[in-house]
């Protein structure tokens, strides 16, 4: 796959996810942020699996439930924790440093040089973000942001080990998702039984919000961005993680009729410029597939 059509479909999972915030609060039942995760999470995880009839081998068992923790396990509580304690702002745009820290850990981890236009990039795509979502009245809670920190730290390292350990020559990049949504699902599981339990009504809207929670911003959307890591340079899909919050704000001005101010257009303006130029700067070669990493051919890049 050519390198600009990589980065178009892996920027579809931010995107996807970007609704998530909308699809919550108009169609799901109030109150169980953690069953609404669970079922993000495992249902579709199974089913890859189950479809595909593969499972991890040796080590991959373990490697799979670590990253299906960090990416899915710990970060679902941990962004709910921080919804909590502070405004969604406040927390989309602690979500924003997330180019920040995983440019230092691609540098500390995989050795990865921080050139400066990128860091640059990535403080400008913050603050972009920043003036999009934080209102004038928003206040800071302190574990709120510490949870907020904590969540996009762990899918920060999350990416980072994606990208180190790929995934095995044999397997399919649905598979490879298959196997953390499930790991990071099973992980939610008694977490959600034991603090929420099951809503006790489901309607139409949100069996329908589920459905698009579990495929669209669940398998294919991690799918997507799990092979995107993989091939990508790391700053590169940090930096696409910037499309989830304006995606956020456009839906909340188009459909739940909320109000755009001239800060928020400059903000946006600032973020995709950021994240744009990001993608421009990262422009050597496709990582190189060795041990462990599955080459980029028409049998093991397609969708199994």
């Amino acid at each position: 796959m050519n390198r600009p059509l990589l980065v178009l479909t892996t920027a579809l999972a931010p995107l996807a996810w970007g609704t998530t915030y909308l699809v919550t609060t108009e169609l799901l039942p109030p109150g169980h942020p953690l069953f609404a995760s669970l079922l993000r999470s495992l249902p579709a995880g199974l089913v890859a699996v189950l479809l595909t009839r593969r499972l991890p081998r040796g080590t991959w068992w373990a490697k799979s439930f670590a990253l299906g923790a960090l990416n899915i396990g710990a970060f679902f509580p941990l962004l709910f924790l921080a919804a909590e304690r502070l405004p969604g702002g406040v927390a989309a745009a602690v979500a924003g440093v997330q180019p920040l820290i995983v440019l230092v850990l691609g540098a500390l981890v995989l050795r990865e040089r921080i050139r400066p236009l990128a860091a640059a990039a990535a403080v400008v795509g913050a603050g972009g973000v920043a003036l999009v979502v934080v209102g004038p009245s928003a206040h800071l809670d302190l574990w709120g942001v510490l949870a907020a920190l904590c969540g996009v730290t762990a899918t920060g390292v999350g990416m980072i080990l994606t990208k180190r350990w790929g995934r095995p020559s044999d397997v399919g990049p649905v598979t490879y998702a298959g196997w953390q949504l499930s790991a990071g699902g099973l992980l939610l599981l008694p977490l959600t039984l034991t603090l929420e339990g099951v809503p006790s009504a489901i309607d139409a809207g949100a069996a329908l919000g589920y459905l698009w929670l579990g495929t669209v911003g669940g398998i294919i959307a991690y799918t997507l961005w799990f092979r995107g890591i993989q091939q990508l340079p790391v700053i590169a899909p940090g930096l696409l993680a910037l499309l989830s919050p304006l995606v956020a704000t456009t839906l909340g001005v188009l459909v739940a009729g909320e109000r755009f101010t001239v800060i928020q257009a400059i903000g946006i303006v600032l973020a995709i410029g950021a994240l744009t130029a990001g993608q421009l700067i990262a422009r050597p070669p496709l990582a190189r597939h060795g041990e462990g990493r599955a080459p980029v051919t028409a049998t093991t890049s397609a969708l199994p």
